[in-house]
Formats: C-alpha cells, structure tokens, sequence
C-alpha cells in the first residue's frame, strides 16, 4: 500500500455565508477568560454564566438509571418522542397554569429550549424576514435569526418601563415587516417578571400586526417574594398567535440532560416537528421517562430549589447594600442585572473585577446595546462565596 498523499485536487473549504454571519458566541469568550485566570492559580468565583450548580434530584436520576437498561429505550425512539412525555408537560401545565394544551398537536419535544428557539426561526423566516427581539436578550435568539437569513429590529428594555418592550415605540415599518418575535420573563439577563397586562398588550399587538409570538419561558419556576411567574399562554388568545418554550434545565436542574418543549399554536408545533423529522430522532427514551418523572412526581424539589436561590439572593442584596452598590432586585431567574459604576463600560469593569477580585461577571454588553452600563451575576454558587465574591469587589473602592 502506498503512503503517499492523494495527487488530485485538494478542496479548498470556503464556509457557506451562514456560517460567516454567525454572531459572536460571547459566553465562550467569556469562559475563556475565566479559564485563563484560574489556570493562573487564582481562587475565581464565577458567576458570569447561568449553568445551575446543584444536582439533579435523586428521584429523577433514579428513573433514568432503570430506564437506561430497558431494552425498549435501546432502539430509535419514535421521531416526535413518546406520548407520555408530552402528556406529561400538558398535566404539569395544565396543574400549574390552568393551561389545557393537545399533547399529540401542541407539544413538540425538544433537545433543549435553546434548540427550539433557533429552530422557530428557520420554520417562520425568509432570507430578508424581520425579527423583533429584545435588547438586552438572549443571544441565541440572534443565532436563530442568522440561520435562517432574517434581519433583525431590536426592542429596548429599559429599567424605567420594568425592562418590557414598549410597543408603541416600534415603528410602522417595522410593525408591517415582522414576522416573528422574542419575547423572556422571568427575563434573562434582567431578571425582570411579566404583568398580565404585558400579555394581554403582547397578544393584541401580534395579532393586529400579523406577528408570531415566541415566548421563552426557560426560569417559569423562579419567582421570588412570593410571586409565581405569569406563563403567556395563561393569556386569552395566546395560543392564536404564538407559542411558549418550556426547558426542564432550570426547574429540576436539568440542564445537561437537555429537555425542552414548544407549547401551544398547532400550527407552529407541526412546523417545529417537521423540520426536526429531518433533524433528529428524538431523545433517548430513558431520558424522556425521567422527564416525565420530574413533571409528574411530587414538586417539593422545584419548590425547595427556589428557596434556595432566594436566599442566595438576601445573601448577595445584604452585601450589595453593605459595600454601596445600589441595584434593584430581580422578580425571578437566578440573575441579577446590576449597574456599573461610574466611568466604566460594561467590559471595562467585568475585565477590572476580574483582573482585581477574581470574580467573573457577564458584560451587559453582550447582551446587546441596551445592556451597555450594566454587568450579569448568577446566583449558582453558595451564599458564602457570593458574599466573598461581593466583599471582594467592594475593597475596589468603587461604591460607596
């Protein structure tokens, strides 16, 4: 056999113009700056990313570990997933939203929230379609957009409308271009809650426009002081006009198992189903089956967790107050939005507290442009470390 090289022509690999005109992935970057300081030898305290500290709960897990050896689960599993897994988020929804949802025409299952809201995108828009999204927002609602060749138009959320789109403000020409919309309360990265009264506006405002409503619905179970989060499609004429993606990664700290759901307009669910017919094969059964579990067992775990992260929450607001820097407290997620002092961009101090304080805090700025003057915390590390983490910014000298 001859060990020399093949004599044709070598491809030259040029990407495909959806791949050039990706955005940035700005979580990558920044873990790799956290990455580098801790390589360094230095104690960082990372609270710059939204991945949930704690463990699965045991009942979960133990599903799945009996599940993985049924030799059912061991063949492809039906391509839009198993019934009793979409009548499972349809009880769940049904019990805590008085939601009734079609389990067979309004549940899609999904491999993670986030892969439903890049794939609406590629189901709604046309190279040159117009998206609303908010800004600050969720990146991944851009990575949708891109994809599919859309344009985007974005809805500033300001801290003195309650971080909600206004939208009065969006212009005719955009009211008669969108087709689609994002919209996230408990809102990443603010940390803001929706009114029913911003549903019912959003209802009447895609309806009258001809615009698909997309709601992300991923901290639903992260209400604080007592609040439960509103779902949109609690809205009358909700499903008319939209859908809701539900994720399992934050209510039953679930993220690296990656079950998601779109819920509610059938005519989407079937589009979502479609071109994931093309896409995947569904999720492993064992893992639909623990899902299950978690949506139909008792919800003590969700409601513990949620105490959790709001004593985490005191905890950081105590030393907040202690060392001087001001900032409202969120409604829900395990996100505060937190402004920066004066005479620094977002970067500037993320990199400063960094460098300084070993501590990793997300730039408002990624975000988008309204998020500019603003830096992310998580709350997904115990209340001593967030204390510390606070403590150490505070002998910055920055506040106060």
């Amino acid at each position: 056999m001859s060990n020399s090289r093949f004599s044709g022509t070598v491809p030259d690999i040029v990407p495909a113009n959806r791949m050039q005109g990706l955005p940035e992935q700005f979580f990558a970057k920044l873990v790799g700056k956290a990455n580098a300081q801790a390589a360094r030898g230095r104690d960082v305290i990372n609270l710059g990313q939204g991945n949930p500290d704690t463990p699965t709960p045991a009942h979960i897990v133990e599903v799945m570990q009996q599940a993985s050896a049924d030799p059912k689960y061991h063949r492809y599993p039906p391509f839009r997933g198993y019934p009793f897994l979409k009548e499972a988020v349809a009880k769940r929804y049904k019990e805590d939203y008085n939601v009734d949802l079609d389990p067979e025409t309004e549940v899609a299952i999904l491999f993670g929230g986030k892969t439903g809201l890049i794939e609406i995108s590629q189901c709604l828009l046309n190279p040159g379609d117009l998206c609303l999204v908010p800004d600050p927002g969720y990146p991944d609602y851009w990575s949708g957009v891109s994809l599919s060749g859309g344009r985007m138009s974005f809805m500033p959320l300001r801290e003195e409308n309650s971080f909600l789109p206004d939208y009065r403000a969006i212009s005719d020409a955009d009211r008669q271009d969108a087709k689609l919309m994002f919209f996230n309360y408990p809102n990443n990265p603010t940390g803001a809650v929706a009114t029913a009264e911003f549903y019912r506006e959003t209802v009447e405002f895609a309806a009258s426009n001809g615009i698909v409503a997309a709601s992300d619905f991923a901290y639903g179970a992260l209400g604080f002081n007592g609040q439960r989060p509103i779902s949109f499609l609690e809205t009358p004429g909700a499903k008319d006009v939209g859908v809701e993606f539900y994720t399992l990664s934050k209510t039953y700290n679930m993220a690296g198992w990656r079950v998601g759901f779109a819920l509610g307009n059938a005519k989407i669910i079937e589009l979502i189903n479609l071109i994931q017919d093309h896409y995947f094969c569904s999720l492993f059964g064992g893992i639909q089956e623990a899902a299950a579990a978690a949506l139909n067992g008792s919800q003590q775990s969700v409601r513990e967790l949620g105490a959790k992260y709001e004593s985490r929450l005191n905890a950081l607001f105590q030393e907040l107050d202690r060392i001087g820097w001001k900032a409202e407290r969120p409604g829900g997620s395990f996100f505060c939005w937190l402004p920066v002092p004066q005479g620094y961009t977002s970067a500037e101090f993320a990199d400063l507290v960094l460098e300084k304080a070993d501590v990793v805090v997300a730039p408002g700025i990624g975000f988008g442009t309204h998020g500019e003057g603003y830096v992310r915390l998580g709350l997904l590390t115990d209340e001593d470390r967030l204390r510390e983490a606070i403590a150490r910014i505070g002998k910055l000298g920055l506040f106060g």
